[in-house]
């Protein structure tokens, strides 16, 4: 076959498969159009339906980008401009009831976890912001009345994905990035904000591994310093070893499907609980018999730091709820290490007291994905981290990701024979013959609760 005919074959066969990409895309709107129209339960349902001609001006999709801020693509394809304006006109009729929301900003992946996100945060107030096909200029076009305009107790954003597919640089989608985080900041200067990174697809998507990377690390590097902000990883937590979507969680590798969401809601709920979004009442866990609680849950007694060279005793924060640089957080029975607004900080908090003989310490930990931290004892570091993501045990068959694990270090003379949730991590872990205990920080957040110690 000459080159000429196969260089013809391959342009149609690229031509073809960006068409279906394209009708399949049309067919997931049209499908959740339908919901929107009556074929849904819930009391918006029949809002959408009633607003086919009657969007008020201003929350149409502008016709040229003329005057508008920020810069890149917005889309403006036919069932784009539909799905914009029956949305956004649906949402100017509950502004009041959903005010103080947590609001959640996105494209396609937002709009597809249902006005309730599936019900992931029980008693939390939820408002979905996304629009399937939107950009991030798109976004930044309709942040004042489709977010701000709810005066929100929080905001989470994912956004990005489709910019890629419409040819903007990386540096572009961040610019407008950035933008959006000053936008929020301006309105509200104590207002969380939680960056979810875009989440891995695929190159047959016009999603390329690398520039999502790029696009991730600028999100990264225009935030980073900002306590306002926490940035969770995302990317890691779905990528494959390509850096691409996993079918098994993304079918078409773009939309997650139910055990997608799962892993989402699970990702954020530790940040959530951090905020007092969820989980606001106090751990009722009863310490076993023989054993004495070395964390009260309430208070940051009986711990501090320590000169990092020597150990050599430091500040103690005793009666704090929060280190006095605000990285260690006592909170409804959780000791948490927050997640460094610098993206990382390598920083560690240490019992007031020294353990020397035979013991064992229980603990339980949760870590954000891809968070990294420690546990020391007496003084060496057993590594307590996002264990499938950050190892450096990743064959664990028992770790629950996202969830509540439980660790145990039974010590008998300089030995030590460590476990999670009953697998061994170290059966043989060296230890001087005194020392304190310690927890560490590094990147992403970690919880520990429940500590405890039984004194042989």
């Amino acid at each position: 076959m000459s080159s000429m005919k196969t260089t013809l074959i391959h342009h149609r066969r690229v031509a073809f498969i960006t068409s279906l990409d394209r009708l399949r895309q049309s067919i997931w709107v049209a499908v959740a159009a339908l919901s929107l129209t009556g074929l849904h339960t819930s009391p918006q349902a029949s809002v959408f339906a009633q607003e086919k001609s009657a969007s008020p001006e201003s929350l149409t999709l502008p016709e040229s980008d003329d005057g508008l801020p920020g810069a890149g693509p917005i889309r403006r394809y036919d069932w784009f401009r539909n799905l914009w304006n029956q949305k956004r006109a649906a949402w100017a009729k509950v502004v009041e009831r959903d005010q103080k929301s947590l609001v959640f900003l996105g494209d396609s992946i937002t709009q597809g976890w249902g006005d309730d996100l599936g019900g992931s945060f029980p008693g939390v107030k939820v408002a979905n912001r996304g629009i399937s096909g939107d950009t991030t200029r798109g976004m930044l076009v309709r942040l004042e009345k489709d977010v701000l305009a709810l005066q929100p107790s929080g905001v989470v954003l994912l956004m990005g994905t489709n910019d890629l597919e419409e040819k903007a640089t990386p540096e572009t989608v961040a610019a407008n990035f950035q933008l959006i985080i000053a936008t929020l900041k301006k309105h509200n200067p104590k207002m969380p904000i939680i960056v979810c990174q875009v989440f891995p697809s695929s190159a047959s998507k016009s999603r390329p591994a690398d520039k999502i990377k790029k696009v991730n690390e600028l999100y990264a590097a225009a935030v980073k310093g900002d306590p306002q902000v926490t940035v969770i990883d995302t990317w890691t937590l779905f990528a494959d070893e390509k850096g691409d979507a996993k079918a098994a969680e993304f079918p078409d590798l773009l939309h997650p499907n139910k055990a997608g969401y799962a892993k989402w809601a699970a990702a954020l709920r530790p940040i959530l609980a951090t905020l007092d979004f969820v989980e606001t009442k106090p751990d009722d866990f009863q310490v076993e018999e023989g054993y004495e609680s070395l964390f009260n849950g309430r208070d940051l007694t009986g711990w501090g730091f320590r000169d990092l060279k020597t150990l050599a005793a430091g500040s103690t924060f005793d009666g704090k709820t929060a280190s006095d640089d605000g990285r260690y957080v006592a909170k409804n029975g959780r000791l948490i290490v927050t997640t460094p607004p610098e993206g990382r900080r390598i920083q560690q908090l240490w019992t007031a007291r020294e353990f020397a003989g035979d013991f064992t310490l229980k603990l339980e930990f949760r870590a954000t994905p891809n968070a990294d931290s420690g546990v020391f004892i007496r003084k060496p570091q057993l590594q307590c981290r996002d264990y499938p993501l950050a190892g450096p045990y990743k064959m664990l068959e028992k770790y629950r990701a996202q969830d509540w694990n439980e660790l145990v270090v039974e010590v008998r003379g300089n030995v030590a024979k460590c476990t999670c949730n009953g697998e061994t991590l170290e059966a043989e872990f060296k230890l001087p013959d005194s020392g304190p205990i310690g927890l560490e920080g590094d990147r992403g957040q970690m919880e520990y609760r429940r500590i405890r110690v039984k004194l042989q």
